[in-house]
């Protein structure tokens, strides 16, 4: 579900919400079946791909042809006497893809943009939100996890544009000479101070009006009281904080009690 947070700027915006889904902009499910005709056709957000076949999917053009990073489908496109390689992109392994097939209205990642990610885990969203910025643009991905982070280093070494940094995201100013100002800042953290954590980088590395999104775990939060209750207490607690939530969308079917906000940061 979305909900619409846009409008006056005294408090702050009102709010659009939208439970989760596929909404006519590439389904999520399954990879193109053997022998069928596939089509790929651009998404309404720049990088991002629609791959027709006996079912509709998203993907990525990918910036290492031949390479997979979590055994994901390929699809290959003769364009002249070129042939683009476009990677599949699962929502069930993305956060990020359920929120496009959820319908989100702004995305901000685009070709281009600087792009601060915590949580990186082993690179699986990252590498596509790499193929979408391109090498114009820098993906900083902050992974705690040591296992994780040799996964996420080795997949930059196929990825130029993706700089690996195995740190603690509570701590934004260790990794201070590896990251520069951003564009775009994701977090999907699953900690309950994970308001804390984005607004810690966002003060150290978001440009005042850039974009955020965040994925809200509800269970990792508060796992006494509904989901529902969780995610506004998080959407107050991001206004307290400086940003300016606009949209709310609920993961289902892909997680399960989870929502991804987005918004524009706006520290006072």
């Amino acid at each position: 579900m979305v909900k619409d947070f846009r409008g006056g700027r005294g408090d702050r915006g009102g709010f659009r919400r939208s439970r989760g889904g596929p909404r006519g902009r590439g389904g999520p499910r399954g990879g193109p079946r053997g022998g069928a005709k596939v089509i790929v056709e651009p998404h309404r957000f720049p990088g991002v791909y629609i791959i027709r076949g006996k079912e509709d999917m998203i993907g990525t053009r990918s910036l290492a042809p031949g390479e997979t990073v979590y055994q994901e489908k390929k699809v290959q496109i003769q364009e002249g006497e070129i042939k683009i390689e476009y990677r599949v992109w699962n929502p069930y392994r993305s956060k990020i893809a359920a929120t496009i097939l959820g319908g989100v209205e702004q995305l901000g990642i685009r070709p281009g943009c600087k792009v601060l990610y915590l949580g990186a885990a082993s690179g699986t969203t990252v590498s596509h939100v790499a193929d979408i910025v391109g090498l114009e643009g820098s993906v900083y991905a902050v992974e705690f996890s040591e296992r994780s982070g040799r996964d996420l280093v080795n997949m930059a070494k196929k990825r130029i544009n993706v700089v690996p940094i195995v740190d603690d995201a509570r701590h934004p100013i260790r990794y201070r000479m590896l990251v520069p100002m951003v564009d775009v800042l994701f977090a999907d953290v699953a900690q309950r101070d994970q308001a804390r954590i984005l607004a810690l980088n966002a003060q150290h590395y978001l440009k005042n009006g850039g974009r955020f999104l965040i994925s809200i775990k509800a269970n990792c939060i508060d796992s006494t009281v509904e989901p529902s209750v969780v995610f506004e207490r998080e959407i107050e607690t991001l206004k307290e904080l400086g940003f300016v939530p606009e949209e709310m969308i609920t993961l289902e079917p892909y997680e399960v009690d989870h929502a991804a906000v987005s918004g524009v940061y706006r520290p006072s």
